[in-house]
């Protein structure tokens, strides 16, 4: 993680959250994006940024089609 970037804890393990690349499918299309998630428990933190930034950008690109 950058030296800017929160750093986050898993509420349900206790262990820092580290970056892994996250597999998405919508209507068909695959895409990847490395965000942080649970070593323990495998639970990935999506921020609200992502959300509504690139993952609503690529949501509406495909819908789009």
């Amino acid at each position: 993680m950058q030296t800017d970037e929160k750093k986050w804890i898993c509420r349900r393990c206790g262990v820092p959250l580290v970056k892994k690349k996250t597999l998405f499918n919508y209507m068909e299309r695959n895409f990847s994006e490395d965000l942080p998630c649970c070593p323990k428990c495998g639970k990935v933190f999506i921020s609200p940024e992502l959300c509504n930034g690139r993952m609503a950008e690529v949501e509406q690109m495909l819908e789009d089609k």
